[in-house]
């Protein structure tokens, strides 16, 4: 399993941070890899909550649902279905407020499909990439919530 930890402190709230990362259909206003974030249930966020999400690539996309969800605490999705080469994946989240700051942190944990072959994908192209996109992810979210 590869994990990934990241984390930015963002000059907003936490009820304004939580308010973006909670509401499952608002994905696309601040992740800049994302062109659309749908909800395929009735609630729009808390346990449960899922979304569709298509990438901005056009080819790719992933279905999650919200696991964990304890208000300004902890927050965690977990991967249903993709068209990326992993088959297990959550991102989790904690936070720290002080003041009107926010440090968020993240955890990113996944798997790869297609057994050695993809532990070498994972080495030399997914683990450098899923970084990458988890860094314009939280910039997007900081400037989203900073405004």
């Amino acid at each position: 399993m590869t994990v990934l930890h990241n984390e930015i402190t963002i000059n907003a709230p936490i009820e304004k941070i939580w308010a973006a990362l909670t509401n499952i259909e608002e994905l696309e206003k601040y992740d800049p890899t994302v062109k659309k974030s749908t909800a395929t249930t009735p609630s729009k966020s808390g346990i449960g909550a899922a979304r569709k999400v298509e990438m901005l690539d056009g080819k790719n996309w992933f279905e999650e649902k919200c696991t964990v969800s304890k208000p300004h605490e902890a927050l965690a999705y977990e991967l249903t279905a993709c068209s990326f080469p992993v088959h297990q994946l959550k991102h989790s989240y904690r936070f720290e407020a002080r003041g009107n700051q926010t440090t968020v942190r993240q955890v990113m944990e996944y798997r790869m499909k297609f057994g050695f072959f993809g532990k070498i994908l994972d080495a030399l192209i997914v683990r450098k990439q899923s970084d990458k996109g988890i860094k314009a992810f939280l910039g997007g979210l900081k400037s989203f919530t900073e405004k």
